[in-house]
């Protein structure tokens, strides 16, 4: 990496220590495989070296990060209270407070007084939790039955290994059961409220085993309930609303099967819905004396059917529509929601026993989302839903079946700003081989579209997730320095069925690069500063990042990739790390010669050849599951060796954290604003009182 003229913050230079990757294609060099050992001394110290040249080239931007986080804060009411959601004859509400990092889960008997501190009761103060912990990210919180008790996870390592206790509401007190390395994947009580079922993972991380614990109990004596195999496959539970089951849901990334548990004997028999077979994707939800199945049986992008119960004949509820994705149903005494995706729109609609439409819940017309609340109670008239937009906040509603009234129950308070000053819309790009392609552009109404205000696009483009518009507060400050912000939708997630899907992953995956590219050379040519356009992702969305710069640099002057998938051929070669077996169905075998092949022509980390790469934000976890901290801080290694540019390329490593970052709410705003401050810098854009940052005083 050519140096700035008297740079006095130089990048740190990790040793290049020989190592040779044996794969089909042909051996591979990699002088930065060592950082992969989290054991060597060397690791650690060239990551807080990292963490100090990123904190030293920020240091003249120190002014503005502050102003942006105070920006933030001004935006945000920090002594806000959710909705309160009924579950039984309880309210439950969640509230934040100023210079609190976290919110406190309290309980009323009626829904005013959950949201009330004087008059509820506490369930769980997650600021006491965190008290000395590096890390806090809570997992389930579930309450018993009778709601005498509460199961609790924890993580606080950020590694995803949660640790489950029993707490008595009442005292405060945990019981003396404790469960140490429960997965993510939910946990579920029986009818009796004596046994906690729970998932636990294996060495690989992939939650594979369904145990259940009797109160009271040392935790040595769980039951093995259900144990998966096939390390393709990860398994999820959740009790059904009705109470009648506890499922347990094991999922590849095509192919599931389902097994219920009687609640009310989870060491009894478990009974199948349907066997496994190749290629077949279906989910189950209880609706008394039903079952609803979701299904993909002739029908790719899904269909409803009903049944009697396992090892009954299924009926057509609601027919597939080619383009119309189904992805959920929530079944309740007397109705069932819909949850679906159609033109890259997420929509949601109510049905009566008989299959009749009730009604189609209205949230307008623009790109937004719309998604099921907190529906608790298997006796509701009336559906809770959460409904959003790059331009409207987090607006949370009560939707009554009888005449589809939507009445707001609580919205995420803006302040200090007028919201009518923000706008988002629909743009439309073309793909190279003539798909059409949606993006959603956000900023000030006052922006020009004339080709002169610079923009930062978000991609992600994997697994069939449908990227809904959301809004952030943020976004908001970005905004205010004539930023706008495009969110693109890729092949290769679900917005348009599971075609789109599958026209983004496998041997296809470069069609999700390829659409990006469209949608940022359309924005260039119509509608953005040329100079000024910058890519962001996350993630699977990081390697979106990843592999765009590295095959058109000259098209961006900004990467921000966090925590970024970045050595995909490497990581997928080896089944002994986390996910890569679970995965494969989604990238592909590189130790086959046709996956390898087909994977090698992207993956950014073998494809970072000399050019003049654009300015680069990387971010990593150590104790991230998902993506290990190594795979960004060898690709920043690897840009640094090939760029041609001075163009600064920065990596933030959170030593404490993992695949999420920061779990405290102002640990976060901070981390944010450093991003922030970046993008500014790199666009060259001096902040001004004009649309003011911290803009208070609007």
């Amino acid at each position: 990496m050519p140096q700035r003229a008297g740079d006095p913050h130089p990048p740190p230079r990790p040793q290049r220590r020989a190592h040779t990757h044996h794969r089909p294609t042909g051996d591979v060099t990699d002088p930065y495989a060592w950082l992969a050992d989290p054991n060597d001394p060397a690791v650690l110290a060239h990551l807080r070296a990292e963490n100090e040249h990123t904190s030293a080239h920020l240091a003249h931007l120190t002014e503005l990060r502050t102003d942006i986080v105070d920006a933030i804060r001004a935006r945000t009411n920090e002594d806000d209270i959710s909705a309160a959601t009924r579950y039984g004859e309880w309210f439950y509400a969640a509230h934040s407070s100023a210079q609190s990092a976290y919110p406190v889960i309290r309980r009323a008997r009626d829904a005013d007084a959950a949201r009330d501190p004087n008059r509820s009761e506490v369930v769980l103060d997650q600021n006491a939790e965190a008290a000395g912990c590096t890390h806090s990210e809570l997992g389930a919180v579930e309450p018993s039955p009778d709601h005498r008790l509460v199961a609790w996870a924890h993580d606080t390592d950020g590694d995803e290994h949660f640790t489950l206790r029993i707490r008595d509401v009442a005292t405060g007190v945990d019981l003396d059961d404790v469960i140490h390395d429960v997965a993510w994947s939910g946990v579920a009580w029986t009818g009796d409220g004596q046994h906690i079922v729970y998932v636990v993972p294996d060495a690989t991380e992939r939650p594979h085993r369904v145990m259940a614990h009797r109160l009271g109990s040392d935790s040595g004596e769980d039951i093995i309930v259900w144990t998966e195999d096939d390390p393709r496959f990860h398994v999820a539970i959740g009790a059904t609303r009705s109470g009648r089951w506890i499922v347990i849901h094991s999922a590849s990334k095509t192919t599931t099967e389902v097994h219920l548990i009687d609640a009310s004997a989870p060491t009894g028999d478990l009974r199948c819905v349907h066997p496994r077979r190749d290629g077949v994707d279906y989910s189950v939800e209880d609706w008394g004396d039903q079952l609803l199945i979701l299904h993909n049986i002739d029908a790719p992008d899904f269909a409803l059917a009903v049944c009697d119960g396992p090892g009954h004949d299924w009926h057509p509820f609601i027919d597939h529509q080619p383009g119309r994705r189904l992805v959920a149903v929530d079944p309740f005494a007397d109705f069932c929601a819909v949850h679906a995706w159609d033109n890259a729109q997420p929509q949601i609609w109510l049905l009566d026993r008989n299959g009749d439409a009730v009604g189609k819940v209205d949230v307008g017309d623009g790109p937004h989302d719309v998604e099921f609340g907190a529906n608790e109670n298997w006796d509701s008239n009336q559906l809770r839903v959460v409904y959003q937009s790059l331009a409207h906040p987090a607006t949370t509603a009560d939707v009554a079946v009888g005449d589809m009234t939507v009445t707001t129950v609580h919205q995420v308070a803006v302040e200090s700003i007028d919201l009518a000053d923000y706008t988002s819309r629909r743009l439309w790009a073309q793909a190279a081989d003539g798909t059409a392609l949606p993006i959603d552009l956000f900023g000030r109404c006052d922006t020009p579209l004339d080709g002169t205000a610079p923009v930062v696009c978000y991609g992600y483009g994997s697994y069939e997730i449908s990227l809904a518009p959301w809004f952030s507060t943020a976004r908001t400050v970005l905004a205010d320095q004539g930023v706008l912000w495009a969110l693109l939708h890729p092949r290769g997630g679900g917005e348009f069925g599971r075609n789109w899907y599958e026209s983004g992953r496998l041997h296809n995956k470069q069609n999700t690069f390829g659409d990006v590219i469209a949608c940022v050379e359309y924005l260039r040519d119509s509608y953005v500063d040329p100079a000024r356009i910058g890519l962001r992702g996350g993630s699977a969305g990081g390697a979106l990042v990843g592999a765009c710069i590295t095959q058109r640099p000259e098209l961006f002057a900004l990467g921000i990739a966090e925590v970024p998938f970045v050595d995909v051929v490497t990581t997928m070669s080896d089944p002994t790390l986390p996910l890569t077996a679970t995965e494969w169905e989604e990238w592909g075998d590189p130790r086959r010669v046709d996956a390898a092949e087909w994977i090698g022509a992207w993956s950014p980390y073998d494809n970072t050849h000399p050019a003049a790469y654009p300015a680069m934000f990387v971010t990593a976890g150590l104790h991230d599951p998902r993506v290990g901290y190594h795979e960004p801080a060898k690709w920043v290694a690897r840009l640094r060796d090939m760029t041609t540019s001075t163009a600064p390329i920065l990596l933030r490593t959170e030593l404490d954290g993992g695949h999420a970052g920061p779990t405290d709410r102002y640990a976060a705003w901070a981390d944010e604003a450093d991003i922030i401050a970046f993008t500014l810098d790199v666009f060259g854009i001096a902040v001004t009182d004009h649309h003011t940052a911290p803009a208070t005083t609007r």
